[in-house]
């Protein structure tokens, strides 16, 4: 009997999920447990296992799909099985969309229009249903419509290699570099077929309205008076000058990089960001931190480090700054009672920002443990999606790769977030006479529309002072 294979739901915040890459295709054998294809959240990427041993009999969805949770992906079954009653695509091409008929010209239309006397194929046609039986309307996804109308590509001229014959992006992404692209007064007066065999003048070798018309003139010679200003005994035009070739690599955005980029961006244009900076006599922490290491195994004790005890410092002062412990939702602002920390995670995927809830009733230790865990998790792409919500307030760590001091991007709504910078030997005058100490550098921006400059400096100040005497903070 067929079993479908659904798109799962990974937390209770995530609604659809993108499927990044298939494993294996239509026709193949696969027994239980077999990597199926993989997806991924906004910020993170799974794999889905095959549920029994069968023939993957139809995929419904291709690679780049944003498919909504629950909803049937997939069928594997054995040879001869129908598998109509699972695709959740059939009755979506039994009833196209109600503007694709009306863009659709009627028979008198088509007769009287000059476009189709000249043999042209209406636009509107392009948009047909992918599931039509009219073989001379065209099965094309909608991405794939909307990145062929970007750049400029007649993808009537694309051989689909989705489902059905259905065009995707990749197709169109191919019939790019084919190197036949069109402006859109060619795309609309060209017949098709016609501009197979035409050069294009225009924009990055664009075919042009005027290309359909008449032969592509031939380069002129050069001026003579330019021939005559290059010195040396070889006069070379400008074509000699021309890179064919500039060597460059095209790589498709991840979709987690723009979500970051979307995220940055609306943090930037949307909330009023001020940045503070302060330094801390690092002496007390870093020699806490030698006990600590010392008694790590004696004790039974996680890698506590440096970022772990200034996570614990900051969990316990934001207690007494709810200002900065909290969401600001233009008419409302949001406090917390509790600190739910969010950790910046650098991945090979991109930055992750996973929450330790409640971080201000953990101790070290148990602080440690989680944050690890945690990054693990967001490395591996496991992170469960609920855990990169809710975050109350964000610590970022730059000092590891030995930066001085950075202006950190709000994570909006929340209202602040911390820049941890690296260890600089500073001097200073003590009884008369100059000393060096280790000097750690903190980064402060927070929302000037929820804070004043004032309380977010007076946090600075008891942050600070906290991790000077992190030993006494321990006791409270």
């Amino acid at each position: 009997m067929a079993v479908p294979v659904i798109m799962p739901k990974q937390g209770q915040s995530v609604e659809s999920c993108i499927i990044s890459k298939w494993h294996r295709k239509k026709g193949d054998r696969v027994s239980k447990g077999d990597i199926l294809f993989s997806y991924e959240t906004d910020k993170a990427s799974f794999e889905e296992e095959a549920p029994e041993d069968g023939i993957l009999l139809d995929v419904f969805f291709e690679e780049g799909d944003d498919v909504p949770c629950l909803l049937n992906v997939c069928v594997i079954g054995q040879e001869g099985e129908s598998t109509e009653e699972f695709n959740p695509n059939k009755k979506e091409e039994q009833q196209p969309d109600e503007e694709e008929k009306t863009d659709k010209p009627s028979s008198e239309e088509a007769d009287s229009s000059p476009a189709q006397a000249a043999g042209v194929r209406p636009k509107q046609a392009d948009t047909a249903a992918a599931g039509s039986d009219d073989p001379s309307e065209i099965r094309i996804s909608p991405r794939a419509r909307n990145l062929a109308e970007k750049l400029g590509v007649d993808y009537g001229r694309a051989s689909g290699t989705g489902p059905y014959g259905r065009i995707i992006e990749q197709d169109i992404l191919a019939l790019r570099d084919s190197g036949h692209m069109l402006t859109p007064s060619a795309q609309a007066a060209a017949v098709s077929g016609t501009a197979a065999d035409v050069t294009g003048t225009g924009l990055g070798g664009r075919i042009t309205s005027s290309d359909l018309k008449a032969p592509a003139p031939a380069p002129a010679a050069a001026d003579a008076d330019v021939q005559a200003a290059i010195p040396g005994p070889a006069k070379l035009s400008s074509a000699d000058w021309l890179v064919t070739d500039p060597g460059y690599e095209e790589v498709r955005v991840p979709h987690i990089r723009k979500v970051i980029a979307k995220a940055m961006h609306q943090s930037l244009t949307t909330t009023a960001q001020l940045t503070l900076h302060t330094t801390f006599d690092a002496t007390d922490i870093l020699e806490y931190r030698k006990k600590l290491k010392a008694a790590q195994d004696r004790l039974g004790l996680a890698n506590i480090t440096i970022n772990d005890m200034i996570l614990f410092a900051v969990s316990r002062t934001l207690l007494n700054y709810r200002d900065l412990n909290a969401h600001f939702l233009d008419d409302t602002v949001r406090y917390f009672s509790n600190v739910n920390l969010g950790v910046a995670v650098d991945t090979d995927r991109g930055l992750m920002v996973p929450t330790i809830f409640a971080a201000d009733t953990l101790s070290l230790n148990e602080l440690a443990l989680r944050s690890r865990q945690l990054a693990a998790e967001c490395k591996a792409g496991s992170i469960n999606p609920d855990f990169l919500r809710n975050g109350s307030f964000t610590v970022t760590n730059l000092g590891t790769l030995d930066i001085e001091a950075f202006t950190p991007v709000l994570n909006p709504p929340q209202t602040g977030i911390l820049g941890v910078n690296n260890i600089i030997q500073r001097a200073r005058e003590v009884n008369g006479e100059i000393e060096f100490y280790p000097a750690m550098g903190l980064s402060l921006t927070f929302d000037h529309r929820a804070i004043d400059g004032a309380p977010a400096a007076r946090f600075l100040k008891e942050l600070k002072t906290n991790l000077e005497n992190f030993s006494i903070l321990l006791v409270r």
